[in-house]
C-alpha cells in the first residue's frame, strides 16, 4: 500500500496488477504526476481495499488470480453506488470483442501495454472530468430534490386551502356521483354543487384551459361566487354573468373555463342546462332508456364581454329517476397504447350497452379504465352523474347564525316596488332572502321562507301582470312556449309593478312575519280556488297547496291581485 497522504488537487488511485514490474512503473508514472497510490495484487485485494480506502480512480488489470478484474468490476461500481469511481483497464488484450468486454463489465477505459506516460496522463485527467461532472449532476439532483420536495409541500398546503374554499358545498349528496383525477396535484377540472334556498339543486362542472396549479387558479374566485349566490338564492343565468364578467377580468388571453351548469327544480319537475364549450350533456329517462344530447350552444367562461355573453339554459321536464351525465374532454381525448382516442362513440356506447340505469357511472369508469390501460392520463378526467329525485327536496337552512347570546326578534317593516323596467331584468328574491336570513330566528328558516316568496312573487309576474297561463307547461313543447311568451311580454311590458311588503314583529318564543305581495294584472276569481287541490292550474297553480302548507294563514284580496301571507316560527327547529 502507498502513502494515503496527499494534498487537495491530488488523487488517490488503486493500482490492482498482478505483475510486479508493471505495479512499479504505474506507480511511478501515477506518482511523478502528484497523485497518491494504492497498490494490490489481485482483484480480490482491490474490492476490498476500494471498500475500505474509497479512492478516486481504479486502474485495473483485466487478468489477475483470486479475482479476474472483470469480476472486480462489477463489485467495485456497486460499492461506490451514486459516487463515481472511474475504472480504467490495464490489458495487454487488443482485439475488439475483449475490449468491450472490459467496457461491459463496468470500465469506463482501457488501456494497453507497454503503458504510455502521457496517453495515461490523459486518461487520469478525462477521468478526473467524468468525476467532477458526476459529482455536480448528483449536487444538482440533490437541491432539484430538495425543491421539489419543498414545492410539493407548498402545493400541499395551497390545495387544502383550495378544497376548503371549492368545495364547501353538497358534491357528495347522495344522488351526485362523480370522478375528479387530476393529471396533476392541483385538478384543472372543477366541480361545485350546491342547495339553494328553495331547496333546488345546482351543479357546476368546469374545465380551464391547460392543467395543475395555472389551471386551479381560476377556480378559486368561480367557486366564491358559486356557493356566495347560490346561497343568497340567484338564479343561475346571474350566476353565469358574474362568473364570466369574473374571469374575463382576471384571466391571461388564451385562457378560459369550458363549463356546463345544471339547475334542478325538483317542485316543477325541470331541468336548466347551459353548456359553454363541454362535450355533450347526456340526460338519460329511466322511464324508456332513451338519451337526449345536451350539446354545447355557447362560448366557454372568460371570453365575451357582458354585452355578448348569452346565459339562456335549455329546460327539460323530468321525472324522478332521471339522470344527468356531464364529462370533460380529458376523457373523451384520452389515448391507449395505439394512440387511438376514446371518443364520443365509446362513450356513448356505454349508455346504449347498460341495462341498469344504476350501473352506467361505473360502467363509464370500467370502460375507460379498461380502454387506457396505463396509469399514466393525458389530461384531468371528470364525469359526473346527478340523479334527479324529488325526495332529495331540502329546505332546511345550511347553516344558523343564531345563538344564545344573540338579541330577541325585532319589529320592523319594509315596502319594495318594482316597476317594469326592474321586471324585466332584475330579480329580487335574493336580495330579500338576504334581509329575513339577517333575523336570526328566520336564517335557519331560510328554504321555506324563499319558497314562499319565490312563489308569491312569480305568480305576481308570470299570471298577474303577464298573463300567463300555466296550463300552457302540460307538456315540454308548451313548456317552451310558455317561456318564450314570458320573454316576449317582459320586453313589451309598460307601466306595471309588484309592490312587496315584508313585516316581522316578536312574539313570545318566536314571531311573525308577514308578507303582501300585489300586482298591477287583472287578477282572477280566487273564490272559487281549491286550496287543498294539488292539481290546480289556474292563476297559482299547484304551489299554493303548498303556500297553504307553510303559512299559518293565506288570503287573496281585491280583485285577487293582491294576497297576504303569515308566516309564524318558533324559538326553536323550523316552522
Amino acid at each position: 500500500m502507498g502513502d494515503l497522504e496527499k494534498t487537495p488537487d491530488a488523487l488517490t488511485i488503486l493500482i490492482a496488477d498482478d505483475n510486479s514490474s508493471d505495479r512499479m512503473i504505474l506507480a511511478r508514472i501515477v506518482q511523478s504526476q502528484g497523485h497518491h497510490v494504492l497498490k494490490v495484487e489481485n482483484g480480490l485485494e482491490a474490492v476490498e481495499a476500494f471498500e475500505k480506502h474509497h479512492p478516486d480512480l481504479v486502474l485495473l488489470d483485466a487478468l489477475m488470480p483470486e479475482m479476474d478484474g472483470f469480476e472486480a468490476a462489477t463489485r467495485i461500481k456497486t460499492l461506490s453506488a451514486d459516487d463515481l469511481a472511474p475504472i480504467i483497464f490495464l490489458t495487454s488484450l487488443t482485439d475488439a470483442d475483449s475490449l468491450a468486454k472490459c467496457l461491459d463489465a463496468g470500465g469506463d477505459d482501457f488501456l494497453t501495454k507497454p503503458y504510455n506516460r502521457i496517453v495515461l496522463k490523459a486518461k487520469i485527467s478525462a477521468m478526473t472530468r467524468l468525476r467532477n461532472l458526476n459529482k455536480t449532476v448528483l449536487a444538482q439532483r440533490d437541491r432539484i430534490s430538495t425543491y421539489n420536495q419543498y414545492l410539493i409541500r407548498e402545493q400541499e398546503v395551497a390545495k387544502n386551502v383550495f378544497d376548503n374554499i371549492a368545495h364547501p358545498g353538497c358534491v357528495d349528496a347522495s344522488n351526485i356521483k362523480y370522478i375528479l383525477s387530476p393529471m396533476a396535484v392541483f385538478n384543472g377540472d372543477l366541480l361545485l354543487a350546491a342547495r339553494s334556498p328553495s331547496g333546488n339543486l345546482l351543479v357546476f362542472l368546469g374545465d380551464f384551459t391547460g392543467h395543475g396549479l395555472p389551471a386551479a387558479i381560476g377556480a378559486m374566485p368561480v367557486a366564491e361566487i358559486f356557493y356566495g349566490m347560490t346561497l343568497k338564492g340567484f338564479a343561475m343565468s346571474e350566476i353565469l354573468k358574474e362568473i364570466n364578467k369574473k374571469l374575463v377580468q382576471i384571466l391571461p388571453p388564451g385562457v378560459f373555463c369550458c363549463g356546463c351548469m345544471a339547475h334542478m327544480d325538483f317542485r316543477k319537475n325541470v331541468i336548466s342546462v347551459w353548456n359553454g364549450g363541454l362535450p355533450d350533456a347526456v340526460l338519460y329517462r329511466s322511464n324508456d332508456k332513451n338519451i337526449e344530447r345536451l350539446p354545447s350552444f355557447n362560448l366557454p367562461l372568460g371570453i365575451l364581454k357582458q354585452e355578448k355573453f348569452d346565459v339562456s339554459p335549455k329546460e327539460f321536464n323530468c321525472h324522478s329517476g332521471d339522470r344527468l351525465f356531464m364529462c370533460s374532454d380529458g376523457i373523451l381525448e384520452e389515448e391507449n397504447a395505439e394512440g387511438e382516442m376514446y371518443g364520443e362513440q365509446r362513450f356513448f356506447d356505454v349508455f346504449e350497452n347498460s341495462n341498469d340505469p344504476s350501473s352506467i357511472f361505473c360502467d363509464h369508469k370500467r370502460a375507460l379504465d379498461a380502454f387506457r390501460v396505463s396509469k399514466d392520463q393525458g389530461d384531468d378526467h371528470s364525469l359526473v352523474e346527478i340523479i334527479f329525485r324529488q325526495e332529495d327536496i331540502d329546505e332546511s337552512a345550511e347553516e344558523t347564525s343564531a345563538s344564545v347570546a344573540e338579541p330577541a326578534a325585532r319589529d320592523w317593516r319594509l315596502d319594495y316596488e318594482l316597476r317594469s323596467d326592474t321586471l324585466r331584468s332584475f330579480n329580487p328574491l335574493p336580495l330579500l332572502t338576504h334581509i329575513l336570513r339577517e333575523e336570526p330566528g328566520l336564517s335557519i328558516r331560510s328554504g321555506e321562507l324563499y319558497t314562499i316568496l319565490a312563489e308569491l312573487y312569480y305568480n305576481a309576474l308570470d299570471h298577474g301582470v303577464l298573463g300567463l297561463d300555466s296550463c300552457t307547461k302540460a307538456c315540454s313543447d308548451g313548456f317552451a312556449e310558455y317561456y318564450r311568451l314570458k320573454e316576449e311580454r317582459l320586453l313589451s311590458l309598460d307601466g306595471a309593478s309588484i309592490k312587496i311588503s315584508l313585516g316581522h314583529r316578536p312574539e313570545p318564543g318566536g314571531g311573525v312575519l308577514s308578507i303582501r305581495v300585489e300586482d298591477s294584472g287583472k287578477g282572477f276569481d280566487y273564490q272559487n280556488l281549491d286550496a287543498g287541490s294539488e292539481s290546480n292550474s289556474g292563476y297559482s297553480g299547484r304551489g299554493v297547496p303548498l303556500l297553504h302548507k307553510l303559512c299559518k294563514s293565506l288570503e287573496y284580496q281585491g280583485k285577487g291581485n293582491i294576497v297576504a301571507a303569515e308566516y309564524i316560527w318558533p324559538e326553536k327547529g323550523p316552522a
